[in-house]
């Protein structure tokens, strides 16, 4: 499914991948600050037997001559007497060596054993722990990429990143309840107050649901992304799935329209199911517009299927003909019947014809006038696509929100409120 979104944390996931700039930066920059090479006090002094190697090694690190520096950090740290602080000093000029001279499992030696020495402050332990996260999930080592990711999440100084980085390690463990919990809590974070969730996090959301089977999961991530970033393929994969569903004609027709106005009704089968709904349904005009819709967007390819179509929408056409002609005899019967329901069909009619007026005025005359089968549901959903069609959107948004009884049509208007309010100008991305 979506799944291009994952792990595009860095260049790639490999021993080859190369660090981001800043970690790059983070590495290098001891040797560039001096590398505490003389210090004042006589604890915190490189001893001077391996004084000029180390200047050497820093010189070549300045110079990014990384092969020249690891040779003298080798010598140096081959010397049999050095002190708890040349040691400190070899780990974090053999950090920034390695790292340029892109040997990144002794990089990793190194930043850990500067980690360990006792001599990096609060602020370098809190970047060598970032940068370790990164550069051991970079390395696929996943399990140490969550214990450093992790402790920067603990101590408070975790970025997006380094989130990102933890995640990602769970994915590539193949542990999807973790990286479902996190995810989830991350949008709970993000949405606390009234805040929108990010696109990536529902991306690994949706992706992690998926990967546990989970349908329902996925279905209520992919309304979630359909409400705040209202791509025509967010939309595709939620209302296909909603079709492969069992639903009666009525739904499925509402889910058939949905479809046409987000742009994500493609297959010339659904044209033509679609089409047969509404005649069945006694809404030709609707038959006739979605045929000539499907005619034009030349979706019906295949000549024995274009065929068909072509039958269908001249049957479609005659049968819009003689509705048209019948439709003051029917007004007149609507009026006066003791229900709302002849109202509501007429209103059904005008809405197929794309006389978006006349349906508001009948189908808001049928619910006033009651006695509805299903308690008015089918007709507050045809009056908020007729009002929603007429430029009404706030009042349509209501109208679809007062659909219930039945789970499948109540659903669907759901969706419909939801694109209601969203602005023209993204709704079909």
């Amino acid at each position: 499914m979506l799944s291009d979104h994952m792990t595009n944390l860095s260049d790639g996931c490999t021993s080859s991948a190369r660090p981001r700039s800043w970690l790059m930066a983070l590495m290098l920059s001891v040797a560039v600050g001096g590398a505490g090479l003389a210090q004042a006090a006589p604890e915190h002094t490189v001893s001077k037997e391996i004084g000029k190697t180390l200047q050497a090694a820093q010189a070549a690190v300045k110079d990014h001559k990384y092969s020249d520096a690891v040779a003298k950090l080798k010598e140096a740290d081959s010397f049999g007497k050095k002190s708890p602080w040349d040691q400190h000093i070899i780990n974090q000029l053999s950090a920034a060596a390695y790292a340029g001279a892109k040997d990144y499992p002794a990089t990793i030696k190194y930043y850990e054993a500067w980690l360990g020495d006792g001599f990096a402050s609060e602020a370098e332990q809190q970047k060598i722990v970032k940068g370790l996260a990164e550069l051991d999930y970079q390395q696929g080592n996943y399990e140490k990429a969550l214990e450093y990711g992790q402790r920067a999440m603990k101590g408070g100084y975790a970025d997006d990143h380094i989130q990102t980085v933890v995640v990602q390690s769970y994915y590539q463990k193949k542990d999807y309840p973790a990286v479902r919990k996190m995810e989830e809590d991350a949008i709970a974070a993000q949405t606390k107050g009234g805040g929108q969730p990010k696109e990536h996090n529902l991306q690994m959301l949706l992706d992690a649901c998926g990967k546990q089977g989970d349908k329902e999961c996925q279905t209520k991530v992919f309304e979630r992304l359909v409400s705040y970033y209202p791509q025509g393929n967010y939309w595709e994969n939620l209302l296909y799935d909603l079709a492969k569903g069992d639903m009666k004609d009525a739904p499925k027709l509402q889910l058939f329209r949905l479809m046409l106005e987000v742009g994500v009704l493609k297959h010339a089968e659904d044209y033509i199911d679609m089409a047969a709904i509404a005649i069945d349904e006694g809404s030709p005009g609707e038959a006739q517009d979605i045929l000539q819709k499907g005619f034009a967007n030349k979706v019906f390819t295949d000549q024995r299927i274009a065929d068909s179509a072509k039958r269908r929408l001249d049957k479609a056409q005659h049968e819009a003909a003689d509705l048209k002609a019948q439709l003051p005899n029917r007004t007149k019967e609507a009026q006066a019947a003791p229900t709302g329901a002849g109202l509501v069909k007429l209103g059904y009619a005008y809405l197929g014809f794309n006389q978006n007026d006349q349906a508001i005025d009948a189908l808001n005359k049928g619910i006033a006038k009651g006695g509805l089968p299903d308690g008015g549901a089918e007709a507050h959903m045809l009056l908020g696509v007729a009002q929603f069609k007429a430029g009404h959107r706030d009042e349509a948004a209501k109208n679809f929100r007062q659909v219930k009884g039945d789970g499948t049509l109540e659903r669907i208007a759901n969706l419909w409120a939801l694109r209601a309010k969203q602005p023209e100008a993204v709704a079909k991305r």
